[in-house]
């Protein structure tokens, strides 16, 4: 069943957004050649703890995972790009980081990713990169009421298209609120004026993420991490947005974040 939230509900989720954009931000300003994975997933702990908030996370235990999930991040390296379970691993130079987080403040929800690269970067993967962030505003832009949500997806495969990249549509958004996860998914590809009527008060986590060469995807050992079939490097960039009567309104958008300016985010 999809919720419509009213404005008020709208404005306490936009409280654990702007609290999500903060908690992304430090671990993209900490996240640095030499710097272990668990040092940041005991960072963003501390951080939770310091705030009163709950990680939507911890015992999360979905039919697909081997729970339950014991962590506030998931974090991704390379290959990886999804649930990545953070684990002890130092980062390397040119590595790409996708850190992924859903917190709950007083019982409502924001989800949100974004894919870094460590140190050096290589143009492919900045590439790879700019093209999740791009997809991600693309869909952001008709996230309008009257609009259907297969112009959501729509929106999101026409960029990956255009840079080349394959989608995946086993796993892509979902409507977040109470709870992290609810009702509809929000496939990372489809056609444009099908699916269901986009309406005031109905909020989205959406989150393009692409894989350099393939659209097939292979589980960890640990029952989490879910990496390109190919090995090939992935990204991933998500929002939790809401629409409105008039414009869609970003919850999670980090202070830095430069939307759309045709470069890679920011590293804070």
């Amino acid at each position: 069943m999809i919720e419509l939230k009213t404005p008020a509900e709208i404005d306490r989720m936009h409280v654990a957004g702007r609290f999500v954009a903060e908690v992304l931000s430090e671990v993209g300003r900490l996240a640095d050649v030499g710097v272990n994975l668990l040092d940041l997933e005991h960072h963003a702990r501390g951080m939770i703890a310091r705030r009163g908030a709950e990680s939507c996370y911890w015992d999360y235990a979905p039919s697909f995972g081997r729970g339950p999930f014991r962590n506030v991040l998931c974090l991704a390296v390379n290959d990886a790009v999804l649930h990545g379970l953070p684990h002890d691993y130092t980062l390397r130079d040119g590595d790409v980081l996708t850190a992924d987080i859903a917190i709950s403040i007083d019982g409502w929800a924001a989800d949100s990713a974004r894919t870094v690269v460590v140190g050096t970067p290589a143009e492919e993967d900045l590439r790879l990169v700019r093209a999740t962030e791009e997809a991600l505003e693309a869909a952001i832009a008709v996230a309008r009421p009257g609009n259907r949500l297969g112009d959501l997806s729509a929106a999101i495969g026409a960029v990956a298209r255009d840079h080349g990249y394959p989608v995946n549509t086993e796993f892509g958004g979902h409507g977040i609120g109470r709870t992290m996860h609810e009702d509809p998914h929000v496939p990372n590809a489809g056609r444009a004026g099908r699916g269901l009527r986009l309406r005031p008060g109905l909020t989205l986590a959406l989150e393009p993420w692409f894989a350099r060469t393939t659209d097939r995807i292979v589980h960890d050992p640990d029952g989490w991490t879910i990496r390109s079939a190919d090995g090939s490097r992935t990204a991933h960039s998500e929002h939790t947005v809401a629409v409105t009567e008039d414009d869609p309104v970003v919850l999670t958008r980090r202070e830095s974040e430069h939307p759309a300016s045709g470069t890679a985010s920011p590293r804070s």
